[in-house]
């Protein structure tokens, strides 16, 4: 299979370098990249922060107010809107 792909100059010159010292085609790395890359345990596809909290809260959007409370306090009821 032939693929085609456009690198910026920066990733290019440093693809280059990195063949000359080590005597490899760029086919070669870019190959082994991939294949380095695809075989590589499956990591969380999760943003590490997104759903990070460590609290006795599973959900803490549900939460939200009672976790503000506990962490900020109470500030004297300032703030609240009057309906």
């Amino acid at each position: 299979m032939t693929l085609t792909v456009r690198l910026p100059h920066r990733v290019e010159q440093e693809l280059a370098e990195y063949c000359v010292k080590r005597r490899l085609t760029k086919s070669e790395v870019v190959k082994l990249a991939l294949d380095s890359l695809l075989r590589a345990p499956a990591a969380s596809t999760q943003h590490p922060f997104i759903g990070g909290d460590k609290g006795d809260s599973a959900d803490v959007s549900g939460n939200i107010k009672a976790a503000l409370r506990a962490r900020f306090g109470n500030a004297g009821g300032a703030g609240k809107r009057r309906r």
